[in-house]
C-alpha cells in the first residue's frame, strides 16, 4: 500500500467522515438548540443559520470514495443524518415526479391542442352544412334588394315604359347595384345572431339578441341611411332615450320586421320555440302591431321550410303549417295565406294574385301586403331564385323590399350557388360588399354548428356615412329622373 493510496483511500475519506459528524452536530444544534451558545444567541435576538447540506455532501463524498467494499452503497447515510440535508432529499425525492409532472402537462397540452385541431376542423366541415343556406339567405336579400330598388314606388305600367328590362340593375351605370336598408337589416341581424347565440341557446330566451340588435340600430341611426321607415326612425329614436322596454317601438305594421326576419328562420330553423322568440324579440324592437309580429313569423318559417326542402315547399303544406302557428289570433293572415296557396295551386302568376288583391298600383308597405306577394312569388317558382324574384318585381310598389323578402326565402332553399353569377359579381356594395357578406355567413355557420357566440365585425360608423350620403345622392338623381316622361 503506497502513501497515495493511504492519504487517498483512508485520511481523506475519514477526515470527510469527520467533517461530516462534526457538521451534522452543529446543524441538528441549531435545529434543536442543543447547544448552549446557540440557545444564548437566540436570547439575545441573534438569528443563528444552518450550513445547509454541506456536511451531509462531504460525507456522501466520503462514503462514496471509502476503503471498504460497503461504503459505496452506503452514501446516502450521511444525507439523511444531516439535518441540513433534509429539505434537499425531499426535493430530489420529489423532482422525478415533478419531471414527470411536466411531461405530463406537456403531453396533455399536446394532446389538448391536437383534439382542439380536431375539434376546429371538425366544426368547419359541419359548417359547411349551414354555410349554403345561411349565404344564400343573406346574399339573396341583398340581390334581390339591389334588383328591386331602381323600380321602388314604381307602378307595373310605369316601372314598364322606364325601363326595358328588370332582370338586371338599373342604380348605377354599367349595370350595377347597390343594396338599400333591408340589406342592412338583415346584417344586423346576423351579427345580433353571431354574438348571442350561446345565450339564446342556454336560457331559452332572446333578450340578449334582442339587447344586440338594439344596440346595432342606434349605431346604423348615426350612418344617416337614406330610406329608413318613419316607424323605424322613431322606434330608434327611443332606443337612443333608452326608454323602457314597454315604451319602445311604434304601433306599425309595416313590413321593416318582415324583410329581417327570413335569417331568424333560417338560423333557428330547428327550433320553433327560439325561431318564434327571435322574431318577437326583432318585431317588437320597432313594430309593435301584433300584424306585424304575424308577417314576420310567416317569413321566418317559410325561410326554414325552404332550407328543409331545397327550395320546393308545397303552397298546401306551407299554409297548414302557418294556420297551426297563427291560430285564431292570425286568422287574417292565415286567411291570405290560403288564398296564396290557392292561387298558386291554380297556376296563376304573382302579377295576377298582386291585381286580385287590389294592388295594381304596385305592392304597399303594409306587411300584410308585402308578404302574401313575396310568399307567392317563391312559392310559385320552387327553386328558382330568379324567377321568383323577378316575378316579386313585375308586382311593383315596394319592389326592393318585396324582392328582398322574396330572395331571402328563395335564397336560403336553393343555397350560394343558386344566385345567379352575374347578379353577385355586378353587385357594387361598399363596404359591405358581397364577399363580405360571405364572410359574415360563414362565422355566422360556425356559431350554428354548436351555438358558441363570436364576434361579428363591423364596419365604421364613418364609411357607413360615407357610402350613405354616396346612396343619397344617387336615389336623388333617380327621384328627379322620374319627373320626366314617359309616364
Amino acid at each position: 500500500m503506497t502513501i497515495t493510496d493511504i492519504l487517498l483511500g483512508w485520511i481523506l475519506p475519514a477526515a470527510g467522515l469527520v467533517l461530516f459528524a462534526a457538521g451534522a452536530w452543529g446543524n441538528a444544534s441549531i435545529m434543536f438548540g442543543w447547544s448552549k451558545s446557540v440557545r444564548d444567541a437566540r436570547a439575545a435576538g441573534h438569528h443563528v443559520s444552518l450550513a445547509l447540506f454541506v456536511p451531509g455532501a462531504i460525507g456522501a463524498i466520503a462514503m462514496w470514495n471509502g476503503p471498504l467494499d460497503w461504503m459505496p452503497a452506503f452514501f446516502w447515510v450521511p444525507l439523511v443524518l444531516d439535518v441540513g440535508c433534509l429539505p434537499y432529499i425531499a426535493l430530489v425525492m420529489l423532482l422525478p415526479r415533478a419531471k414527470g409532472d411536466i411531461e405530463a402537462g406537456q403531453v396533455a397540452r399536446q394532446l389538448a391542442a391536437a383534439e382542439s385541431a380536431k375539434a376546429a376542423e371538425e366544426k368547419q366541415a359541419r359548417s359547411k352544412l349551414y354555410f349554403p343556406s345561411l349565404a344564400g339567405c343573406l346574399l339573396g336579400t341583398a340581390v334581390g334588394d339591389a334588383l328591386g330598388l331602381p323600380f321602388e314606388g314604381l307602378s307595373p305600367r310605369r316601372r314598364a315604359r322606364m325601363f326595358r328590362g328588370i332582370d338586371r340593375y338599373h342604380l348605377l351605370p354599367f349595370g350595377r347595384g347597390m343594396c338599400s336598408d333591408d340589406t342592412e337589416h338583415t346584417i344586423m341581424v346576423a351579427k345580433a345572431l353571431i354574438e348571442s347565440a350561446g345565450y339564446g341557446k342556454a336560457l331559452r330566451n332572446a333578450d340578449e339578441f334582442r339587447s344586440k340588435l338594439a344596440c346595432a340600430m342606434r349605431l346604423w341611426l348615426l350612418g344617416l341611411p337614406a330610406g329608413i321607415g318613419m316607424a323605424t326612425l322613431k322606434s330608434i329614436v327611443k332606443l337612443w332615450l333608452f326608454l323602457p322596454r314597454r315604451w319602445q317601438g311604434t304601433y306599425s305594421a309595416g313590413n321593416a320586421p318582415s324583410m329581417r326576419s327570413a335569417l331568424i328562420g333560417v338560423f333557428w330553423g330547428e327550433d320553433p320555440e327560439l325561431l318564434r322568440l327571435h322574431v318577437r324579440a326583432a318585431t317588437d324592437l320597432t313594430h309593435s302591431d301584433p300584424k306585424a309580429e304575424q308577417a314576420a313569423l310567416a317569413v321566418a318559417v317559410a325561410a326554414s321550410m325552404s332550407v328543409r326542402y331545397a327550395g320546393r315547399v308545397e303552397a298546401s303544406a306551407y299554409a297548414r303549417q302557418m294556420r297551426s302557428l297563427l291560430g285564431r289570433e292570425g286568422a287574417e293572415l292565415s286567411g291570405l295565406i290560403d288564398q296564396v296557396a290557392n292561387s298558386v295551386g291554380a297556376g296563376e302568376a304573382t302579377p295576377a294574385f298582386a291585381l286580385a288583391m287590389g294592388l295594381e298600383r304596385g305592392v304597399t308597405g303594409y306587411s300584410f301586403h308585402t308578404v302574401p306577394v313575396a310568399l307567392h312569388a317563391w312559392l310559385a317558382h320552387p327553386g328558382d331564385y330568379r324567377e321568383a324574384v323577378l316575378a316579386a318585381i313585375e308586382c311593383g310598389g315596394d319592389t326592393d323590399t318585396v324582392a328582398a323578402i322574396t330572395g331571402a326565402i328563395a335564397g336560403a332553399g336553393t343555397g350560394l350557388e343558386g344566385l345567379p353569377r352575374e347578379w353577385l359579381e355586378r353587385l357594387a356594395e361598399w363596404p359591405h360588399t358581397a364577399a363580405w357578406m360571405q364572410q359574415l355567413a360563414q362565422v355566422l355557420a360556425e356559431v350554428r354548428v354548436d351555438y358558441v357566440g363570436a364576434y361579428a365585425n363591423s364596419a365604421p360608423v364613418f364609411q357607413l356615412l360615407m357610402r350613405n350620403l354616396g346612396f343619397l345622392t344617387v336615389v336623388l338623381l333617380h327621384g328627379f329622373r322620374r319627373l320626366l316622361p314617359p309616364y
